[in-house]
């Protein structure tokens, strides 16, 4: 094996072990119990989740006494507070119960609460991520071609709800000389997003993937690393709402690199 390819080999493998430890992490995706949409509780009280929860225009507003049990900022809510949607990591969510940490979420105009315990059933369980070693074969190079404007397509989500899904562009790679195209968003960091399927979905990997590319060249070259296909965060909790793949994101070749499945012990 030559140096670089050890190099890329170790890499990977860093790379696998920080996804595992990411995932299981307190606040990581095993965490969500509950995704809840205030336009399913007009009465403005959630069952599983304490307070008052009421829309008033751009922000939501929340009612709490002290039985609730909740904190904003770290300090008890015993009255009301005024909340926009939490933009940072799941741990600095301003509304909290004990560990426990209430995520508000806005999409497309409708609000949620995320409920994220670290004690959830599903961290407890879960053992690792299955995924096929490294394969330097499977890191293609490939060509971004930015679309003249951006596109919204409407996609079916993991919660059988129909979303909007922005589209930038196209990544265009070969494997064993077909043409191949998948189409991505572009991440405000200038990296690229693609959601896709191929040939082992729902078989020998998860019925979808996500994939990540670095930000192009200046010249549109962009390494295509199906090394690293994620699963999206709906397999480890069902309380996701991934998009499913666009029209033309369903590969005829089989992909068997990149992440596969979730283990459980």
């Amino acid at each position: 094996m030559s140096t670089d390819a050890q190099h890329n080999e170790q890499d990977w493998q860093r790379w696998h072990e920080e996804r595992i430890v990411a995932v299981a992490a307190p606040y990581g995706p095993l965490s969500l119990t509950g995704t809840h949409w205030l336009s399913d509780y007009p009465e403005g009280r959630i069952p599983a989740v304490p307070g008052h929860w009421r829309e008033d225009g751009d922000e939501l507003v929340l009612t709490a006494t002290a039985e609730d049990g909740l904190d904003v900022d770290g300090k008890p809510l015993i009255g009301e507070v005024r909340l926009g949607p939490d933009r940072g990591p799941i741990d600095a969510a301003r509304v909290g119960r004990g560990e426990r940490r209430l995520f508000v979420l806005r999409r497309e105009g409708l609000w949620a609460v995320r409920d994220f315990d670290p004690h959830s059933p599903a961290r407890h369980a879960f053992r690792t991520i299955e995924a096929t070693g490294y394969d330097g074969s499977w890191t293609l190079p490939g060509t971004f071609r930015p679309y003249a404007a951006d596109r919204t397509v409407r996609v079916e989500n993991a919660d059988g709800v129909e979303r909007g899904l922005g589209l930038a562009g196209e990544i265009a790679f070969e494997v064993d000389g077909t043409a191949h195209t998948l189409q991505v968003a572009v991440e405000p960091d200038g990296s690229l997003w693609a959601v896709f399927a191929d040939a082992t979905s729902g078989n020998s990997s998860y019925r979808f993937r996500f994939l990540r590319p670095a930000p192009p060249a200046e010249d549109g070259s962009v390494s295509v690393d199906f090394n690293r296909a994620l699963l999206p965060p709906c397999a480890f909790a069902d309380h996701f709402i991934c998009p499913f793949p666009p029209p033309g994101n369903t590969l005829t070749i089989a992909v068997p690199a990149g992440e596969r499945n979730r283990i459980d012990a």
